[in-house]
């Protein structure tokens, strides 16, 4: 029980760092720039009209779009890697 419970505070504290923590990401040579939390949570998205041309707006979702997914995907990782140390202690948990 007591294992659980100090297990629960390292799961609660993981969480607060992550939503403290922000991941950036630039596309479109910094035309587009995303922050994203930790927890996956869009911060800001970013654009820089001196880089941006009003005449091709699919260019520009196609960097926000990259940009994006960049951002989710850095974040993931960021969580996996926090919360390796944490998966052997799950197993000892029976869970």
């Amino acid at each position: 029980m007591m294992d659980q419970a100090k297990m629960l505070m390292q799961v609660k504290k993981l969480q607060k760092e992550l939503a403290k923590t922000i991941v950036e990401v630039e596309a479109g040579d910094g035309a587009v720039t995303v922050q994203i939390t930790g927890e996956q949570k869009l911060k800001k998205i970013n654009i820089d009209p001196e880089q941006v041309d009003l005449e091709d707006i699919h260019e520009l979702e196609t960097w926000i779009e990259e940009a994006v997914k960049q951002a989710i995907n850095e974040s993931q990782q960021l969580a996996a890697e926090k919360m390796k140390p944490m998966m052997g202690q799950l197993g000892n948990l029976g869970l």
